[in-house]
C-alpha cells in the first residue's frame, strides 16, 4: 500500500510521498512514488502514484517518452491543467490494459500538481478509469492509497489561506500518523512544494529512516497530543444514590 498527499493553498502546492511498496517481516522494498515536470517559466508538475508498481511504471515512462519525442500531446505542450488531467489519464486506462486485459489488481491512480503560464494552478486526484476531480476551496486537499490515518489532522488545519510551510508541515504529521498505524506506508518520505506564480522547479526535501527531523517530529507530536489530552475536561459521573 502507500500514502501520498496533495495540499493546494492560495501560496502554492504541496506534494508528500512514502516510498514504501511491499512489507512483510523479512521483506520490506521501496520506490519513489513522485516525479516531477516543468520547464522553468513556462510550467511545472508533480505527480504522485498510488497502485500497481508496473502500470505506474509503464505510465510514466510513456510520459517521459512523449517528452523526448516532442509528441503532440505531452506535458509541455498541453494548455492547463485539465488538458494534463485528460491526457495522463487516458495513457493510465491503455496502459492498465496493456497485455493484462486491465482488472483491478493492475489499478492505478494520480495526484497530479501543477501550474501552466497564464493558467490557474491546480491539484488533481486521477482516477484509474482515466477521469478526475479537482481540489475546492472546501476541500483544500486531495489523498490516494491509505488515506484514513492522516485525513482527520488535515481536516482541522488545513484551509485555502494556510501558509504553504505550516500546509507542509501539516502534511508531515498526516503522513508520521499513517506510518505509526499502517506498516505498509513508510520511508523514505519526499516532500516538494510548488509556490504559487513563480513557474520554477519547487522546493525538495526526502527524510530516510534514519532522519532526525521526522523522529522529531514523531516524538514532539506525540508529546504535544499527551498535553492537550490532559487539558480536556474530565468526565463526571453522578453519584450513585
Amino acid at each position: 500500500m502507500t500514502y501520498c498527499l496533495g495540499i493546494k493553498v492560495d501560496q502554492g502546492i504541496v506534494m508528500v510521498s512514502d516510498s514504501r511498496t511491499s512489507a512483510g517481516v523479512d521483506n520490506i522494498s521501496t520506490y519513489s512514488k513522485m516525479w516531477k515536470f516543468g520547464v522553468p517559466g513556462e510550467r511545472q508538475f508533480a505527480l504522485c502514484s498510488a497502485g500497481n508498481l508496473a502500470t505506474t511504471q509503464t505510465v510514466i515512462a510513456v510520459l517521459e517518452r512523449d517528452i523526448r519525442d516532442a509528441a503532440e500531446t505531452s506535458l509541455l505542450t498541453v494548455r492547463d491543467l485539465n488538458e494534463a488531467s485528460e491526457y495522463i489519464g487516458r495513457v493510465n486506462v491503455e496502459s492498465q490494459q496493456q497485455n493484462t486485459g486491465g482488472g483491478a489488481i493492475f489499478e492505478t491512480t494520480f495526484l497530479l500538481g501543477g501550474e501552466i503560464a497564464g493558467a490557474e494552478s491546480g491539484l488533481h486526484m486521477i482516477y484509474s478509469q482515466g477521469n478526475y476531480i479537482a481540489s475546492s476551496s472546501q476541500v483544500a486537499f486531495l489523498q490516494i492509497g491509505e488515506a484514513k490515518y492522516g485525513k482527520p489532522i488535515l481536516d482541522r488545519v488545513i484551509k485555502s489561506d494556510t501558509p504553504i510551510e505550516r500546509a507542509a508541515l501539516c502534511g508531515l504529521v498526516s503522513m508520521e500518523a499513517t506510518i505509526r498505524s499502517n506498516l505498509t506506508v513508510g520511508p523514505p518520505v519526499e516532500l516538494y512544494l510548488l509556490d504559487a506564480g513563480t513557474l520554477q522547479p519547487g522546493r525538495y526535501l526526502i527524510f530516510d529512516e534514519d532522519s532526525s527531523y521526522l523522529s522529531d517530529l514523531r516524538n514532539s507530536w506525540n508529546q504535544l497530543m499527551h498535553e492537550s489530552f490532559d487539558k480536556l475536561q474530565p468526565l463526571s459521573f453522578p453519584v450513585q444514590g
